[in-house]
């Protein structure tokens, strides 16, 4: 299916979304930045059928944790972790029942094609004297860096190869440190690796799953958030067949959609 007749179905399914009348203020979302490539096209499409307007911020999980816990004016929030918004949850800080875990993550080894690096030797390729830097998204607040470093020491190759690596603040940033140069093999989400930009320039190789913990990704409206409704109108619109099936494009694997 092309990419042209995906957003014509996807269009068609979000005529079907409920429109939101009252007047209200931009929906804001925190969204984990490994959504970058994917959710802005769901968003538009949201945009288009409610007639509201959505603001997207990208970031760690951890860190937009942090902020909501310290009162941020979030609406939803998107997070690679579903143990974030579960603690949101239990906390009072998340509505209770709206928690949806919307995604799994993987990762990948990603390289630039010029560095000649085959990644497809997997992590094993990382003790080479040629790669000298490797990026990661920083493990403290970024689940995907969690991710990496338990991959690494499941290969018995964490402290072999911690000096060569290099924290990006999200897994963007690790993936732009790969993408400029700044490191010469990042391991990052699939679904970045997946993004235009990345896809054309780099070649990537998915690391077994059995080396990490699952990568649940979850989402959940804000407590504090003045836009309920239509913030669960948000979420109830991740669970679209044709939503579900734009995020299995990025790499994602996904619940079977409940909603038609």
């Amino acid at each position: 299916m092309t990419r042209r007749t995906f957003n014509l179905g996807l269009t068609a399914v979000c005529l079907c979304w409920s429109v939101v009348t009252a007047a209200a203020q931009n929906l804001t979302v925190a969204a984990a930045s490994d959504l970058q490539s994917a959710l802005p096209t769901i968003v538009s499409e949201f945009e288009r059928a409610t007639g509201q307007k959505v603001t997207l911020t990208f970031g760690s999980s951890g860190n937009f944790y942090t902020q909501i816990q310290n009162g941020a004016p979030f609406d939803v929030f998107l997070s690679a972790d579903i143990d974030y918004p579960k603690r949101l949850e239990s906390s009072g800080l998340a509505d209770r029942g709206s928690l949806y875990e919307y995604a799994r993550g993987r990762i990948v080894l990603w390289t630039r094609r010029d560095t000649g690096l085959d990644v497809s030797r997997g992590l094993h390729l990382l003790e080479q004297s040629s790669v000298r830097r490797i990026s990661i998204a920083n493990p403290e607040h970024a689940p995907y860096g969690r991710a990496a470093v338990a991959a690494l020491r499941a290969e018995r190759l964490y402290d072999v190869v911690r000096g060569k690596l290099v924290m990006g603040e999200n897994i963007s940033q690790a993936a732009q440190f790969a993408q400029s140069g700044s490191a010469d093999v990042g391991i990052i989400a699939l679904s970045l690796a997946l993004a235009p930009t990345l896809k054309a320039s780099g070649t990537y190789f998915e690391l077994p799953e059995s080396l990490h913990s699952p990568i649940q990704q979850a989402a959940i409206v804000v407590a504090s958030s003045r836009q309920k409704e239509l913030a669960r109108q948000f979420i109830e619109a991740l669970k679209k067949p044709d939503v579900v099936r734009l995020l299995q494009s990025y790499g994602f694997a996904t619940p079977v959609p409940t909603s038609r």
